[in-house]
């Protein structure tokens, strides 16, 4: 009887211990945190492939141009011009002898006009861009005591000018011509008479004429204002001349697309007020 009651007790304490057992709950692993991205880095603006337009200037732009060309550059950036400044009969000449060159401007028609034959300069693309005039210059002391243009008449006087295939070389004997109505028949020939020398364009007869070498010059308006230091005596508008400056890409152009738009921003307001400023007058 005891060893029943010992078996009932050790079965009842054996299915006590399992009831009471618990079964484990699962513990869900941590979820993986989301990788933290790194911005993707922005590639730098590609700077614009370097270009060079080469322009080919009448001698009296090099004081405008110079500044207009560093407007243009600003705007285009990239881009760098460079000028070559000389007489217009002299960069003609060079251009149809093969000098690389993008944009051709000069101060008269007859030289655009003789690269358009050599094709040079496409039909109907050249456009006048603006207009100049003449005036009479003086070393700042002026030691003739010229006053008045007959003055220019009177012996002994040096007078320098351009000479005549040179643009304002033409246009200051065109003007003596148109002079001898006013001061005599034979003026033209008496002023001539006191020419000292014929220079290869415009800026060398400001030098000349800064320089002492001589006690008059005829060049244009745009050079006079640039040569603040010398003194002027005016034309009057019935015996002066207007020269036409023509403007256009060549046709051989190793940039056309920059010397068009160059040829055009010339012709825009903001340019047209910088040349006005250099005393060039407005498209007639």
């Amino acid at each position: 009887m005891k060893r029943l009651f010992a078996l009932t007790l050790l079965l009842a304490v054996s299915l006590t211990a399992c009831g009471a057992m618990v079964t484990p709950t699962p513990v869900p692993a941590p979820a993986t945190e989301a990788p933290t991205l790194e911005p993707m880095a922005v590639p730098p603006t590609a700077t614009p492939e370097p270009r060079t337009l080469t322009v080919f200037a009448a001698a009296s732009l090099t004081d405008a141009f110079t500044e207009i060309g560093a407007a243009f550059e600003a705007a285009n950036p990239g881009v760098t011009v460079t000028f070559n400044f000389a007489g217009s009969q002299a960069l003609r000449t060079q251009i149809e002898e093969g000098a690389p060159a993008d944009v051709f401007t000069s101060a008269n028609t007859k030289e655009m006009d003789m690269l358009v034959t050599g094709s040079f300069v496409a039909q109907d693309v050249s456009q006048i861009f603006l207009t100049n005039k003449l005036v009479i210059i003086l070393p700042a002391d002026n030691p003739a005591a010229l006053e008045k243009l007959e003055d220019l008449a009177k012996p002994d006087i040096k007078l320098v000018l351009a000479a005549e295939e040179v643009p304002v070389g033409k246009y200051a004997r065109q003007v003596l011509d148109q002079m001898n109505s006013s001061f005599g028949a034979d003026f033209k020939d008496k002023v001539l008479a006191n020419v000292v020398s014929n220079e290869d364009n415009v800026k060398q007869v400001v030098a000349k004429v800064q320089l002492g070498e001589a006690d008059a010059g005829i060049v244009y308006t745009s050079d006079a204002i640039a040569a603040s230091d010398l003194k002027t005596i005016e034309i009057p508008a019935d015996l002066n001349v207007i020269a036409n400056y023509p403007i256009a890409p060549l046709t051989k152009s190793a940039n056309a697309d920059i010397a068009s738009l160059f040829t055009k921003y010339v012709l825009s307001a903001e340019v047209q007020a910088i040349l006005q400023k250099w005393g060039f007058g407005p498209i007639k």
